[in-house]
């Protein structure tokens, strides 16, 4: 009797974010990640979001990492009635509670001033649909596995976690779901991570499967090497300081952040940095910070060896002109710095957080510099400016734009299509792949090279539903 077992696809399907897929066999539900749509107005677009499924059916949820377009739903998953355990690494059961934090205060104040609008119009309030209490439920949830040890995270399915490299805590997830006298292997990627990239090691091979959803954000294009992305940071970092004017860096607060203090680090050092001052303006990349000063032996020996070398011992002495403003008041002091300021804020598409406060302030000015680190998803202010918009509203404001913008793709924590394509060809068993969590034109290309070299691959489409 073959196995009963199925998958549909609820999110990151043709768009980036909000990573979400129903594994179901035998009467059991469990969900691969429980990710946000980012882009959007948070407190509107949750209001109309409906869960294709019950929750309180769901009987556990297994996370690949923390970002939030990969976990922001778990908080109202388990205030809409999930119960079950949530089977994660070690590295982000540490991290989850201050994102999904985070992320809650700053539902909580759009709720609050969307109330604000409503009363003045004479419309009644919104009711929050979760509480704090809810994302301590979350955490209360964890379930913290090592990477490569294998556990039953029900009866017939058997979890492995294997480090993706992507940033502290990824997961690449494997799974064998056992029926009566049939198993199937299912792979899911996670995101995997630039081997470029600083203090991660690289994604781990994985020698087997029968089905693979594989993430795809850059499967149209490779990033150029390391060394000329350091130039071009360098490059822009200078323009800024000649132009008498301050840069603003959006950075997701969880590896980015980190990444880009490293490499500022790496220029001052080498004498190669003239601002004398960068801020970190973010509580929660300043928590984070010091959870990756906490772990720096976990991570890459050929990254953290440079530390020795200048006489520190993590990111924070490694950068000594490095600020930290945890503060709403210190944080609102910066824009009275007219020039020589590195301001790493977030967040990391600029569709909320200090990042747009500092936009008001100086976006509409042409001496200040506006640098893009990381992926900027389909309608995002962040893709917007970068996509060349001279004037767009920010904080209910229309701001004209005159900063100059910078779009470096090198750091991107995400690998390339050659290494995605390298990746797949190493697993064996002539596995059926589908391509998750990338936009339209970079899964046709990576599907089309996938294929030419004779991968089966398909594209996932939004609530498809397959047969494992």
């Amino acid at each position: 009797m073959p196995l009963d077992a199925r998958l549909t696809f609820l999110g990151a399907a043709r768009q980036v974010t909000g990573s979400c897929y129903l594994l179901q066999w035998n009467g059991k539900n469990v969900l691969l990640d429980c990710g946000m749509v980012q882009g959007g107005d948070q407190v509107t677009d949750l209001q109309k979001f409906r869960f294709q499924f019950r929750p309180k059916d769901i009987d556990a949820v297994v996370l690949s990492h923390a970002h939030i377009d990969h976990s922001g739903l778990l908080t109202l998953l388990v205030a809409r009635g999930f119960q079950g355990k949530i089977f994660c690494s070690e590295g982000t059961a540490g991290l989850l509670p201050i994102l999904l934090k985070d992320a809650f205060q700053l539902y909580s104040k759009d709720l609050e001033w969307q109330n604000k609008q409503r009363a003045r119009q004479g419309k009644p309030a919104q009711e929050p649909l979760m509480s704090l209490k809810d994302v301590i439920a979350v955490t209360e949830c964890l379930e913290p596995l090592p990477y490569q040890q294998d556990i039953d995270v029900l009866e017939g399915l058997t979890l492995r976690l294997h480090d993706a490299g992507h940033i502290l805590g990824s997961a690449i997830v494997e799974l064998w779901i056992k029926g009566h006298k049939a198993m199937r292997h299912l792979v899911f990627s996670g995101d995997l991570g630039n081997p470029a990239t600083v203090l991660m090691h690289d994604p781990a091979q994985i020698d087997s499967a029968d089905v693979v959803l594989m993430e795809s954000t850059y499967g149209d294009r490779d990033h150029q090497c390391l060394d000329n992305t350091l130039e071009e940071f360098a490059a822009a970092l200078d323009a800024a300081y000649k132009g008498g004017g301050n840069v603003f860096i959006p950075a997701f607060a969880l590896g980015r952040s980190q990444e880009i203090l490293y490499y500022l680090g790496l220029l001052y050092h080498q004498g190669r940095l003239q601002q004398r001052m960068v801020v970190l303006d973010s509580p929660m990349a300043i928590e984070i910070t010091q959870i990756y000063d906490k772990l720096i032996k976990e991570f890459d020996h050929k990254d953290t060896q440079l530390f020795a070398r200048y006489g520190a011992k993590d990111l924070k002495s490694f950068l000594p002109i490095l600020h930290l403003t945890k503060d709403v008041e210190e944080s609102m002091a910066l824009n009275r710095i007219n020039q020589g300021a590195i301001i790493i804020a977030g967040s990391g598409m600029c569709n909320g957080g200090r990042i747009l406060h500092h936009f008001k302030h100086n976006l509409w000015n042409n001496v200040n510099h506006l640098i893009f680190v990381g992926f900027q998803a389909k309608g995002t202010l962040g893709r917007r400016l970068i996509d060349g918009e001279t004037r767009v509203k920010i904080l209910g404001q229309p701001i004209v734009v005159r900063a100059a913008i910078h779009t470096i793709g090198g750091f991107s924590a995400h690998a390339g299509q050659s290494q995605l394509l390298a990746w797949a060809q190493h697993i064996g068993g002539q596995p059926q792949f589908y391509l998750v969590h990338g936009e339209p034109q970079a899964q046709d290309a990576l599907a089309a090279k996938m294929r030419e070299i004779g991968i089966k691959t398909e594209i996932a489409q939004m609530a498809q539903q397959i047969l494992l």
